[in-house]
């Protein structure tokens, strides 16, 4: 089994991510994680959106654009 990290969920349902997970992901602030259901686990993972200014290529673009316009009609 691997090493267990235990998390404490605040009344906003928030946990921190341990200085460890962060450092080895080149996670920081203000980036995206993706999470997801794995069974009865949720996995989180950083996410594969480029930093702005980084160079995609239309077809990307294009698809980054849909994404971000489905997540914005879900806050609506």
């Amino acid at each position: 089994m691997p090493e267990e990290e235990l998390l404490k969920v605040t009344r906003k349902g928030q946990v921190t991510i341990p200085k460890k997970y962060r450092n080895i992901l080149n996670v920081k602030e203000g980036d995206i994680i993706c999470a997801f259901l794995e069974e009865d686990k949720v996995v989180l993972m950083k996410s594969g959106i480029p930093e702005p200014g980084e160079p995609v290529g239309e077809e990307k673009y294009e698809e980054l654009s849909k994404l971000v316009e489905e997540e914005r009609e879900k806050w609506r």
